[in-house]
């Protein structure tokens, strides 16, 4: 038909000739806008292609027919093979399974036999912290989702207060101007002066067109990454040359049966204003700077970073349910199997971004940022804590877990958490509060490593299930996830933290372990020995040597008594 139209002549050729261009510009300019249907290709290709094979197959012998009978019957196969593709892939979750099958063969696994010590407890949850974000901004301006990073070699939770998705024109007019960069180890998170930063991105998640993170990430890459790579998360933090940027984590889909995505790198988006040159760059080639996981370690401000899509940490963690095998996932074994917990109303899940400490430890982990996930058996009613999982958080290609189960440690897991917090102060209206984000914490407490869970009492507003605030100074317990005790802790003293829980605990440490005595710096060494030997006394059984003697006595004078009586 174009060959047809082609030789009608010199104005058909024009049109042809203009109109070709026209979609060949479109298909270059617009290509963020047709990426998903690429990804969507991408990640279920093997389906796509044999889907099409039997299709392709079954209409040309359902052509080549004659009968009605066989025609039917074509019809019916083929019916009933798009219905068992639905039932099993989709319905069934085959496809989820082999996805995840294939990310735990991709995994670099990394037993190791001693817990880390956590450091830097950041005492407000996310949710609490973006409540209180939005709390200190205008009508006009949003908040974006938090997250924890590294800045100046201080925790903090960072954010961009951007042009509010309510309001279109300033989507489109203005930029994101302002970020806040909020300690996250103090009870008293300040969202105003030296923690509201200034800093100038054209760019941004909610602006509009060409200016949206998503779409000028997209348009900066080629056309083999339009296929394999999508945009995730988002992040804020200073470079290496101390200026702030937004650092977009990718993911990287692998695999051609069942593709499963992996940590792709990311791509660091300058801060400051644009000039006309720029516009032009980002609706053709898009903005920033891509960074592969092999040259991540060429940017120290992004090693022990937090820059690992989330997306992508959940489906390694989730990978280790085939560690007893392929099979034993599947609904009639699950010896081993485990699950993500899901917490409810609306808070935070898993991971929980958290400082660790490895020094000391028999593994080439580091010291920093890590994905930390609690594993739980499958079943709704199993809340024992079967592994602890510390995933890098700046996408090394290694993951660590350390196996409760098989230690048979007893360990309760985080979905037991609440409940144990809500019966130890019954007082308490938990219509209207609950504790959420049971982050782990992990000290050397009276002679070894102990593991607890900090958890935090959020408010819950009535109207919006998503808003939880937990003021300057929340209530903060921790639980010990062996003895399944509640300590509530002084959230204005962390340093007090250790010795509460040994105050609390310690007799039945001391009844249970053995141990011996600990936090007795403000006793003299001799009063602390003599302290000692009155409990050794106290604790040995007391033995009259005079017992048969005063038996003997007691026994003759009861005789003498009854004789008296008698007369």
């Amino acid at each position: 038909m174009i060959k047809s139209y082609w030789n009608k002549g010199k104005k058909q050729k024009f049109i042809t000739i203009f109109v070709s261009l026209i979609l060949i510009i479109a298909l270059f300019m617009f290509r963020d806008d047709y990426q998903p249907a690429l990804l969507f290709l991408r990640k279920y290709i093997f389906v796509i292609i044999l889907s099409l094979l039997v299709l392709f197959f079954g209409l040309r012998k359902f052509r080549s027919s004659e009968s009605t009978g066989k025609r039917l019957g074509i019809l019916a196969l083929l019916i009933g093979f798009f219905a068992l593709i639905y039932v099993v892939g989709w319905h069934l979750k085959l496809y989820d399974y082999m996805k995840t099958y294939n990310v735990f063969n991709d995994l670099n696994k990394v037993e190791i036999n001693d817990l880390p010590l956590t450091q830097n407890e950041r005492i407000q949850p996310l949710r609490n912290i973006f409540s209180m974000a939005n709390e200190s901004v205008g009508e006009t301006k949003d908040v974006s989702l938090p997250h924890l990073v590294r800045v100046d070699n201080e925790n903090k939770w960072t954010m961009a207060i951007q042009p509010s998705e309510k309001y279109v024109m300033q989507q489109i007019s203005d930029n994101t101007e302002e970020v806040f960069a909020v300690s996250s180890t103090t009870p008293f998170p300040r969202f105003s002066n030296e923690n509201r930063i200034p800093v100038t991105f054209s760019i941004g998640e909610s602006l509009k067109f060409s200016r949206n993170t998503y779409n000028a990430v997209v348009q900066r890459f080629n056309p083999w990454m339009l296929f394999n790579y999508e945009p995730s998360d988002t992040f804020y933090m200073k470079n290496d040359s101390g200026d702030w940027v937004q650092v977009v984590s990718l993911i990287k889909w692998k695999g051609f049966f069942f593709p499963y995505p992996s940590f792709g790198g990311v791509m660091i988006i300058d801060s400051g204003e644009h000039d006309f040159n720029d516009y032009m760059e980002r609706i053709t080639i898009g903005k920033g700077t891509f960074v592969s996981p092999d040259e991540i370690k060429n940017y120290p401000f992004l090693n022990k970073q937090n820059t690992l899509a989330e997306k992508v940490s959940q489906l390694q963690a989730e990978s280790l349910k085939f560690l007893g095998g392929f099979s034993d996932p599947l609904p009639w074994n699950m010896e081993t199997a485990v699950k993500i917990p899901l917490m409810p109303k609306d808070q935070n899940q898993q991971p929980y971004v958290t400082d660790f400490d490895f020094a000391g430890s028999n593994s080439d982990a580091y010291s920093g940022l890590y994905h930390w996930f609690g594993l739980e058996p499958v079943g709704d009613e199993r809340t024992s804590l079967s592994y602890s999982v510390f995933i890098p958080a700046d996408g090394t290609d290694k993951m660590y877990y350390y196996d409760h189960a098989t230690k048979k440690q007893g360990y309760a897991g985080v979905s037991a958490m609440p409940l144990k917090v809500k019966e130890s102060r019954k007082e308490y209206d938990w219509n209207a509060s609950t504790p959420v984000e049971f982050r782990p914490y992990i000290k050397d407490i009276a002679g070894r490593k102990r593991m607890f869970f900090l958890g935090t009492i959020s408010s819950i507003s009535d109207t919006d299930a998503k808003q939880f605030d937990g003021s300057a100074t929340p209530d903060l317990v921790l639980i010990d996830s062996e003895y399944r005790d509640v300590i509530w802790i002084d959230v204005k003293h962390p340093s007090t933290w250790d010795k509460e829980v040994y105050d609390q605990l310690s007799e039945a440490w001391r009844a249970s372990e053995g141990i011996g005595y600990f936090y007795q710096d403000d006793l003299m060494d001799e009063d602390l020995m003599i302290q000692q030997a009155v409990d050794s006394i106290m604790a040995i059984p007391q033995v009259n040597q005079n017992k048969d003697e005063i038996e003997r006595l007691k026994r003759k004078l009861d005789s003498l008594q009854a004789i008296e009586d008698q007369d």
